[in-house]
């Protein structure tokens, strides 16, 4: 059962006119019921919407619109600057983001109304005001079109249905393009983003046909271009002091006025912990830094009732850090007393600091291989 919601004429007296509308039933305004006028000039209409047009412009975000099949966006030059567009035929109106207007050297032209534009949240907003005449360059071909400048959201650019409509524009949404016939009659595609377009792959049976009936075949190869690694000779300060930057310690440190030292607890007894397991790989490298450290003359042997056991750390080149577990020495040690500085006191004393030393270029003073004071 239908409702007709259309409001009733005024009764008329005429019997006569009374007859034809029992066999008839007369069109009027939807707006107001009266007769003589449709609702698009009905008076009431125009005297509560105070004489102003009404367009849609459905904002929605730039990551929505890339997944959305049946929207074409894409970046185009308009007035020489980079534009986000978007194509969207649910709007009556071309229009522009008020703040990317600021971008293009064009002044607005007043209107003689106030459009009302009515975003995708049903917030209506006002502009009273048109950049006519902008240049937006598709596919190589500079076409004029005319925008209002709103609030949007993640576009600079929405082209509406009064420029598809001129240009006689075809959206083909699957394939991200838009078709439009210039005024000579030729039809360009403008190709807009696509996300995750898959990839044509065909057997090697296809390809083998191909190749004997003439086909070109192309092969690339992708590689990654190694990154070329800054040695420590470009660098211009290193090459004006070799002494300060030398390749490898010389010999011992120097002799300086506070020597290290390790206080034992009273009555300590010398620790030896047993040797960790090494691989044989381990034991060979072992091996070669001790003897290393034998030739520039950092050790001797030494037969003290004090051992340590080594492990060795991979770095990140796949050279082997030999480490020694002092753990168990630490244990018996007198703990320093005096105060440590801040942390964030030390880091903000290293502002401005570009080279560092390391602390492990430390001279210890020379001990007997018996002695209890020195591991």
């Amino acid at each position: 059962m239908a409702k007709d919601c259309r409001s009733k004429f005024p009764s008329n007296n005429n019997p006569n006119h009374n007859q034809n509308n029992n066999q008839n039933t007369s069109r009027g305004c939807y707006e107001c019921g009266k007769p003589g006028h449709m609702r698009r000039d009905c008076p009431q209409l125009k005297k509560a919407g105070g004489g102003a047009a009404k367009g849609r412009a459905f904002v929605i975000g730039s990551g929505e619109a890339k997944d959305d099949p049946n929207i074409v966006t894409g970046t185009f030059l308009l007035n020489n600057v980079y534009a986000s567009i978007l194509f969207d035929t649910g709007a009556d109106r071309s229009f522009i983001s008020s703040e990317f207007s600021k971008l293009l050297d064009i002044t607005p032209t007043p209107l003689d109304y106030k459009y009302t534009v009515e975003l995708a949240d049903g917030k209506l907003i006002e502009t009273q005001h048109i950049f006519r005449g902008c240049v937006m360059v598709l596919a190589n071909h500079e076409l004029e079109i005319d925008l209002m400048p709103v609030t949007l959201g993640s576009f600079d650019v929405v082209v509406g249905m009064d420029w598809l409509s001129a240009n006689q524009a075809e959206i083909v949404c699957n394939e991200k393009i838009v078709r439009v016939t210039l005024q000579n009659g030729e039809q360009i595609s403008i190709q807009g983003e696509r996300r995750g377009v898959p990839l044509n792959i065909m057997s090697c049976m296809k390809a083998n046909k191909y190749l004997q009936k003439g086909y070109t075949a192309i092969l690339a190869l992708i590689a990654e271009q190694p990154k070329k690694e800054r040695k420590i000779e470009d660098i211009a300060v290193v090459c004006d002091f070799p002494e300060v930057f030398p390749e490898d310690l010389p010999g011992l440190p120097p002799k300086r006025q506070v020597e290290f030292q390790i206080d034992l607890t009273p009555g300590a007894a010398p620790i030896a912990k047993a040797p960790y397991r090494l691989a044989p790989t381990e034991m060979q490298e072992l091996s070669n830094q001790l003897q290393e450290l034998l030739d520039k003359g950092f050790i001797r042997p030494s037969f003290s009732p004090w051992g340590a056991p080594v492990l060795f750390v991979k770095k990140k080149d796949g050279s082997f850090r030999m480490c020694i577990d002092y753990r168990e020495l630490n244990k018996v040690t007198i703990k320093n007393r005096y105060p440590l500085p801040r942390i964030d006191d030390l880091f903000d004393q290293l502002q401005g600091s570009i080279l560092f030393e390391d602390r492990f270029k430390i001279r210890l003073p020379p001990t007997k291989d018996t002695g209890k004071r020195y591991p």
